[in-house]
């Protein structure tokens, strides 16, 4: 047989060999380090036999995302066999690799960080023990007869899932089995560099129907210095965690009583909301043509009903009354703002001159999200974002869908996000059309017409089948959070569909009725997730526009107070933020804590500063600004906080 290697050489064999053997016979170091092949493009185990002419590449740790997760899912399954050594009543459910790590579920109480050190101590045990893992199949009768014997109820139900034309196969190292279709490495002792980061729940096939498991999280490398970079990057993403790092700022809390999913705005939170919310409003109605509306919170399900929502979006809606007692109606708190603003446009005729109108809410919502998906001011049950809705002339739409992303890109970079972001042209899943309004010549148009103005725009984007709203396709500009999890942070959406729903209608040039298409967009997105990002981004360093403390007076001692409040109330007077910190403290401490603060400014006031009216400068950009007189000083500040400016850190 021949074998053709990815750098295009061949090797020919006379009988079959596995793949590990080939890559033994390539070179003693490249079996070594070997994880697992590729033949013909499909990953394989290194216990595969090649028996014919192929192409075959040797994957490694370091050559190949497939490389890394058939090692780490080994090393799965090494935390497997230390837990049950352990805890033996504990069942096994899943262990797959995933991006830099692994994790596996069991159901077992909630573990800590002592416990899982003291796995990590039986897990070294095993990898020392060099246990070979030993692929094997079954027929489906005797898989399961042999998962109830070890009585790992979880598995049973995966192998009673499977098709019944599907390979049930295993792998088993020294007295641990665990159903697995691999690849694995060849022992355990290949493991070189391993960590558990940390524990927490989670359901079972991520329904909220199922039990709650204890999930453990981990990654490995084959190297220690690799392993201590990996754990050092961590811990700075961890610091930087908006759940972390907010907290400690003081922009939000969360309280048990009040419920998951519903954060608490602190002061400098709320200012910080408050700030992207004035201008966002202003920027709208000023400079981009919008009027503004207020709408209810919640409305009867006769509405959602109209829309659509109740029949493709009710489980994620607050809904009261549902069973509709005598003398009472079904309500239900707002998912969206659509419906409500139809009815604002629809409050009077409109001629095809009136078009478009530009609608624009500042829109709290609800949505009932699985207790699972909460995470910090990301993932919540009740927000606020700044939505909108345009009604347009179907020739006004490719324009104003233009002019709607254009006011996105505006914000990101305001923001100084712009680089941070991803496009997407979320589009319908023809495989499931029951989930969607229309025809399917009505979504190729839509999604077609979308993908004309990304191209002309020279926007790169990716196309996400099944990620549209039921009424139509969307663009959706997405961020990363620190951990890597990808959130939308702002959407635009073509609908030509829904006006029919709701009969709404403009008069022509000819006087006939004619139905508007719509764009639903959000300028900037959710407010709390959009201060979690940029708490994220900036590290809790924001921009000075942003900052729910912009300046800090620092007197000498309590005998410039008085000279501490007179500069702070000319500042006020100009719009700046500004504290005094009167505390009876020395000024070292008062600019350590400043700093500590992330401030964008602390001025020191003493003796010489009253008598000649200055004030003595220093910033987190740029150290040390030196002595000014306090109304150079507030044209400063004012104009970086007029102009958004976002000033960099200057090297020292």
């Amino acid at each position: 047989m021949i074998i053709t290697l990815k750098d295009g050489s061949t090797r020919a064999y006379e009988s079959p060999m596995s793949v590990l053997e080939i890559a033994t016979d390539i070179s003693g170091g490249l079996g070594r380090m070997a994880t697992a092949g590729e033949v013909d493009g499909k990953v394989v185990d290194l216990r595969t036999i090649v028996d014919k002419d192929c192409e075959l590449n040797i994957l490694t740790f370091d050559n190949s995302d497939a490389g890394k997760a058939a090692y780490r899912h080994t090393t799965s399954h090494i935390l497997a066999q230390a837990v049950k050594r352990l805890y033996p009543e504990a069942k096994c459910a899943i262990g797959p690799a995933i991006e830099d790590g692994f994790y596996y579920d069991f159901d077992m109480p909630s573990l800590n960080r002592e416990d899982l050190d003291k796995i990590e101590k039986e897990m070294k045990k095993v990898i020392k023990e060099n246990h070979k893992l030993e692929y094997f199949e079954l027929p489906r009768e005797e898989a399961i007869k042999l998962m109830q014997e070890a009585d790992e109820p979880y598995k049973v139900e995966l192998i009673e899932d499977l098709p019944e034309d599907a390979i049930i196969s295993f792998y088993k190292q020294g007295d641990f089995t665990d159903l697995c279709a691999g690849p694995h490495l060849m022992s355990t002792k290949a493991v070189k560099a391993f960590k558990l980061i940390s524990s927490s729940g989670a359901y079972w096939r991520g329904s909220e129907k199922n039990k709650m498991l204890t999930r453990i999280y981990g990654t490995s490398y084959t190297k220690k210095q690799d392993l201590a970079d990996r754990l050092a990057y961590l811990e700075n993403i961890k610091n930087r965690d908006h759940n972390k790092l907010g907290r400690e700022m003081e922009l939000f809390t969360t309280v048990d009583v009040i419920g998951q999913g519903l954060p608490l705005l602190l002061p400098k939170g709320a200012k910080m909301v408050q700030t992207m919310q004035r201008w966002i409003e202003d920027l709208e109605d000023n400079e981009w043509g919008y009027v503004r509306t207020k709408t209810p919170l919640m409305a009867k399900s006769d509405l959602y009903k109209i829309s659509g929502h109740w029949d493709h979006y009710k489980e994620g809606m607050f809904v009261m009354n549902d069973n509709e007692e005598a003398g009472k109606e079904t309500m239900a708190l707002r998912p969206m703002t659509c419906p409500f603003q139809y009815y604002v446009y629809k409050n009077s005729q409109h001629s095809y001159r009136d078009l478009p109108i530009r609608m624009g809410e500042t829109s709290t919502l609800f949505r009932n999200e699985d207790s699972g998906e909460m995470h910090g001011l990301t993932r919540v049950r009740q927000f606020t974002i700044s939505e909108g809705h345009l009604i347009v002339r179907p020739d006004q739409m490719v324009e104003e869908f233009k002019g709607c992303l254009a006011l996105a890109k505006h914000c990101l970079q305001t923001l100084g996000v712009e680089e941070d972001v991803t496009y997407h042209l979320s589009k319908w899943d023809p495989e499931n059309t029951e989930k969607y309004i229309g025809t399917p010549e009505e979504w190729d148009e839509m999604e077609g017409a979308i993908r004309d103005i990304l191209t002309e725009l020279d926007i790169d984007f990716t196309e996400d089948v099944g990620e549209a709203a039921f009424y139509g396709p969307k663009v959706d500009i997405n961020a990363k959070n620190v951990y890597g999890k990808e959130d939308t942070m702002i959407t635009v959406q073509w609908d030509s569909l829904i006006a029919k729903q709701f009969d709404m209608y403009y008069i022509d040039q000819n006087g006939d009725k004619v139905r508007p298409y719509i764009i639903h967009r959000t300028s900037m997105g959710c407010y709390e997730r959009t201060l979690a990002w940029l708490i994220e981004k900036y590290e809790g360093k924001f921009p000075t526009w942003l900052c729910p403390e912009q300046v800090r007076v620092l007197p000498i001692s309590e005998k410039y107070i008085d000279y501490a409040e007179t500069v702070a109330k000319e500042l006020k007077k100009n719009g700046v933020l500004v504290t005094v910190d009167n505390r009876s403290e020395k000024i070292g401490y008062k600019i350590r804590e400043a700093r500590k603060a992330r401030l964008p400014y602390w001025v020191v006031v003493g003796a010489k500063e009253e008598e000649e009216g200055n004030v003595a400068v220093s910033s987190r950009f740029a150290g040390n600004e030196g002595v000014k007189p306090v109304a150079e000083f507030v044209d400063q500040i004012c104009k970086e906080i007029r102009t958004k400016e976002i000033r960099k850190v200057e090297e020292q």
